[in-house]
């Protein structure tokens, strides 16, 4: 919706609209990680267990390239969903909704290909929610506070990937099917009940007079112009590059039966040790970083030190493999992760090119995040292949410290008035705290 203005915007008073994302989008990427970290891995060994590793690369890649593709087409169909029930609240319903459906195929699946449809769609779907949900902080977050908000949304995937490890571990003696259902059960009903919280609603879309667009301005309109919004573009690469670094973990199950020889249960006991740690440094770092960062009006500090941390944590997955390395490295990406996550959506907040493409354009970074996952899987047989895992984690690393050069142009806050906000908040009801009302 480039070249109008959005007014009418249904605000949610500001703990209220935090419990309902917490609740809703927690849940939600519980379902979808807790099979994405450790299920699809012993679904795929059932299934194939002589080519697991080979096989689950192309399940989690096929599945993440939906993923890639969920983000910015859910963001631009949610930015264009003006009705009533709510630009967001719809593909908030929708998108988990089928979702889950998705995953029961996958729980009960009895193929390689069954798998493959389940996991894409479910993917699909699930980054749709994603998308919406996401959108939420520039839509109705003055931008003092966006920083707080998104520290507190960055604790969803790590937190909903512990969270799930520990569900795992009470239902050790569970089917398969009975584990991805209850998966499936959580996934709508936080969702469900964060509609019954979250306020949206039909908005006003006022066009602006337009003339003819060129061929390069309507390519802008589906991707921000890099030469108009260069800091846009690098923000999306710094994301790309700290993901593929990120991505390394989401191998720790498979890396565990593959290179330690862990049997299904002491894997599944060892992952959820491994991650709670990890998940307690994240969300230090993921609700603190977001609050310091608005403390202290910077937030290029925060990332940089993201990037040493981070790297550090997959050196050491990489040159010392013994059980309590991993925990250690997994905790330092924690860390690292959760001051990332915080810091860098709350950027990413300031510098978008346009509030009425806020959902799109969001999408569109989370392109960035979603393409390592895809990236990782197909590329991780030919790292195993030259250099076994040293060299695969080795490789990963290398992104997470390549990312510093993504950053280094994006301006600090304040130095470059221009991206210190969204375009077309004129009319925007968030202007100013007055609407943050406590509950």
């Amino acid at each position: 919706m480039a070249g109008s203005v959005i007014k009418g915007q249904a605000i949610t008073p500001f703990r209220r609209l935090t419990f309902g994302i917490i609740l809703g989008y927690g849940l939600m990427m519980l379902a979808l990680m807790t099979p994405a970290t450790l299920l699809l891995t012993f679904k795929m060994i059932e299934i194939d267990p002589n080519g697991y590793t080979s096989s689950y690369g192309l399940v989690a890649g096929i599945g993440a390239f939906f993923a890639l593709l969920g983000n910015p087409i859910g963001g631009a169909i949610s930015d264009r969903t003006n009705i009533s029930f709510g630009r967001r609240r719809t593909w908030i319903l929708i998108g988990p909704l089928v979702g889950c459906a998705a995953l029961l195929v996958v729980g009960f699946a009895s193929q390689t290909w069954q798998i493959i449809l389940g996991w894409a769609v479910a993917q699909l779907f699930f980054n749709f929610g994603m998308a919406s949900y996401t959108a939420l902080i520039p839509d109705q977050v003055d931008s003092k506070r966006q920083g707080t908000l998104s520290g507190i949304m960055g604790l969803g995937i790590p937190a909903s990937i512990a969270i799930g490890m520990l569900l795992m571990n009470v239902m050790g003696d569970a089917s398969t099917g009975v584990k991805w259902s209850v998966m499936a059960a959580l996934g709508i009903v936080g969702p469900l009940i964060s509609l019954f919280l979250i306020r949206d609603g039909k908005v006003d879309v006022v066009k602006k007079p337009q003339t003819k667009a060129s061929l390069s301005e309507r390519i802008s309109k589906v991707y921000p112009s890099p030469r108009k919004y260069p800091h846009f573009t690098w923000a999306v690469a710094l994301k790309f590059l700290m993901m593929m670094g990120y991505c390394s973990s989401l191998y720790l199950t498979v890396m565990l039966v593959n290179r330690m020889g862990l049997s299904e249960s002491a894997a599944t006991a060892s992952v959820a040790t491994i991650n709670i740690i990890a998940m307690i440094g994240t969300a230090i770092t993921s609700v603190l970083g977001g609050i310091w960062s608005d403390k202290v009006g910077k937030q290029k500090p925060f990332l940089y030190v993201t990037v040493i941390v981070i790297a550090a944590g997959i050196f050491l997955y990489a040159f010392v493999p013994t059980m309590m390395s991993y925990t250690l490295a997994s905790l330092l990406i924690g860390i690292g992760y959760g001051c990332f996550s915080a810091v860098d959506m709350a950027l990413v907040s300031r510098i978008l090119p346009n509030k009425e493409d806020a959902a799109k354009d969001f999408g569109i970074m989370n392109v960035a995040n979603a393409l390592p996952q895809s990236i990782v899987p197909a590329i991780a047989p030919l790292l195993l292949g030259v250099g076994g895992w040293s060299f695969f984690y080795i490789a990963l690393a290398v992104c997470t410290v390549l990312s510093v050069i993504a950053l280094k142009p994006i301006p600090e806050v304040g130095q470059n008035p221009q991206v210190d906000g969204p375009k077309s908040t004129e009319a925007s009801p968030i202007v100013g705290g007055s609407q943050h009302q406590a509950l």
